[in-house]
């Protein structure tokens, strides 16, 4: 059983930033990619960053690309998602998920462990 817990979430001004934090426990952390989604309210999951098992590869949503970063420690069994300049459409329940694969990628349904997510909320 792979357990992963979001940290991080808050409320923020729009222009702020915030950095998210997902712990995994297992010793199998580093086999495979990793992703972050988010839900708004009344919307579909969707897809925000993935990063490839080894952390060389990563990508990022169109809505979030030069605003948001994944990142990985494999030593430390975490993965991070970097929030800048943020928008209130960024307001939503945010999700780490490790995929079944090593490769990143952004279909939903090739990840396998979802935390509880996060809540981010930027006001305007």
């Amino acid at each position: 059983q792979v357990q992963l817990v979001e940290s991080g979430g808050g409320l923020v001004q729009a222009g702020g930033s915030l950095r998210l934090s997902c712990a995994a426990a297992g010793r199998t952390f580093s086999s495979y990619a990793m992703g972050w989604f988010r839900q708004a309210p009344g919307k579909e999951r969707e897809f925000v960053a993935a990063v490839s098992a080894s952390g060389g590869l990563t990508s990022g949503g169109d809505s979030v690309k030069g605003r948001f970063t994944i990142s990985r420690d494999n030593a430390k069994n975490t993965v991070y998602l970097q929030m800048n300049s943020l928008k209130p459409e960024d307001t939503a329940v945010y999700y780490c998920a490790r995929a079944r694969a090593f490769f990143a990628t952004t279909r939903i349904e090739t990840y396998e462990y979802w935390g509880q997510g996060t809540q981010v909320t930027v006001s305007s």
